[in-house]
């Protein structure tokens, strides 16, 4: 099932357009009044508004998303512990995210029989920071031993692996520690993977390290097949395509910034003005630095996907 995955990804690159992913899920989940203010974030949902979730999955579909996220982000062991959650059930949270976004598909396919994509599933590994629900992901340095990392990320990457997914997105990787600890574990999945870097900068991850050290783990890596940013300023990704494909130019390159605001973890708000107005014609751009999959992160909502499904000409 990867491998075909894969071979479409690469069919609809080489038509002369980039894969289109959704957008964030927790940001248009609080806009359609959710609240997600547990530590569990959109995940929550998958407990006890699955059918929220299943919806909005559809409306990316709808927009023109050809491969959609779980809500499996800022899901852990650890954090579903804390909700009363065995480790058996835990599991089960994992596998039903996927199964949500699988069902979004079905029905998808469903209502539009003629469609000649079959629309993919990919299971969203989120970073520790992001378990820390403290804005820690727009940090790095989390002060804990590679021990730990591999501890908090190894068996969720098993049962995402063991799952229906087509694909396993492992985003918004602040850290150059996590980046490494990240590489040696995806080496024993057999799901495709990518890898997405979250940026204070077009050249420093979060904790400070070079966006281009981060992409050298992952050189001819076996199992992870594009590596990008995401949350990031839409008007920094060009910059940031140049610097991955001076390292890596074999590795396909995936982008899907956030609306260039700026989020404060301790008002849990987002200021500063968007860059959304000028979305299409960035994205057309990324298309044109090297991009090949493209899609959007936090307060990127369905209307902004449609607006890239609708560009017929990609290159400038």
């Amino acid at each position: 099932m990867q491998m075909v995955a894969l071979e479409a990804i690469r069919a609809v690159v080489e038509s002369g357009r980039p894969l289109l992913l959704d957008g964030g899920l927790g940001s248009e989940l609080e806009a359609r009044g959710c609240d997600i203010s547990t530590p569990l974030w959109s995940a929550q949902l998958i407990l006890h508004q699955p059918e929220v979730l299943r919806a909005l999955h559809r409306a990316y579909l709808d927009a023109g998303a050809q491969c959609i996220s779980t809500a499996s982000y800022q899901a852990s062991i650890e954090g579903l512990a804390a909700s009363g959650l065995n480790a058996h059930q835990s599991e089960q949270v994992f596998r039903h995210s996927v199964a949500l976004a699988r069902a979004a598909c079905n029905d998808f396919l469903r209502d539009h029989p003629a469609c000649d994509f079959r629309p993919l599933v990919a299971a969203s590994v989120g970073p520790y920071g992001a378990y820390l629900a403290d804005g820690s992901e727009y940090r790095g340095n989390y002060g804990v031993s590679d021990g730990r990392l591999r501890e908090f990320h190894a068996r969720r990457l098993q049962w995402l692996d063991d799952s229906a997914a087509d694909l396993i997105a492992c985003e918004t990787i602040p850290d150059l520690q996590e980046a490494r600890i990240l590489s040696r574990l995806l080496e024993s999945t057999a799901t495709p993977a990518w890898v997405s870097f979250c940026c204070r900068d077009a050249k420093r991850l979060h904790d400070g390290n070079p966006l281009q050290a981060a992409v050298e783990l992952f050189a001819g890596h076996p199992r992870v097949f594009a590596l990008g940013v995401n949350c990031c300023a839409p008007d920094l990704v060009v910059a940031m395509i140049e610097d991955i494909a001076a390292v890596d130019s074999t590795k396909m390159i995936v982008v899907y910034p956030n609306s260039g605001q700026q989020y404060d973890a301790a008002s849990k708000n987002w200021s500063g003005a968007s860059q959304l107005r000028h979305w299409s014609q960035l994205a057309r751009c990324w298309f044109d630095a090297g991009a090949d999959i493209i899609g959007g992160c936090c307060r990127v909502g369905p209307p902004y996907i449609s607006e890239l499904a609708s560009i017929e000409k990609w290159h400038c």
